[in-house]
């Protein structure tokens, strides 16, 4: 599993999953995302085009990362969910929390 941050030329932070969000990884996203807040970036893209599962604590910290993006005064926007992930987002009724695009450009555009 790994995390991955750059930031895209308009400005907004792309995040990117490897693998699998999990328990045993959770925090080291939050910690990445919670750094670049400090910063000052407001914008954030996850992208998850090479991630394969979701648990349910990976869930969490994906709520707990919206909650902070959004006391900030942010933006949080998700891409590239594959069927199985969309399905738990629909399942969860997180697809109502979040934003979600199916690609990283098209979500970039929504900025």
């Amino acid at each position: 599993m790994e995390f991955s941050a750059t930031q895209h030329d308009s400005g907004v932070v792309v995040v990117r999953v490897e693998g699998q969000l999990i328990v045993g990884n959770r925090q080291e996203l939050k910690t990445l995302v919670e750094d670049a807040i400090e910063e000052g970036q407001r914008r954030f893209l996850i992208d998850f085009e090479n991630t394969g599962y979701i648990d349910s604590s990976g869930l969490g910290a994906l709520v707990s990362i919206s909650k902070k993006i959004r006391d900030q005064g942010g933006t949080l926007r998700l891409a590239n969910l594959n069927e199985d992930l969309h399905s738990l987002f629909e399942l969860t009724k997180l697809d109502t929390l979040f934003a979600i695009d199916d690609s990283t450009d098209q979500a970039l555009t929504q900025f």
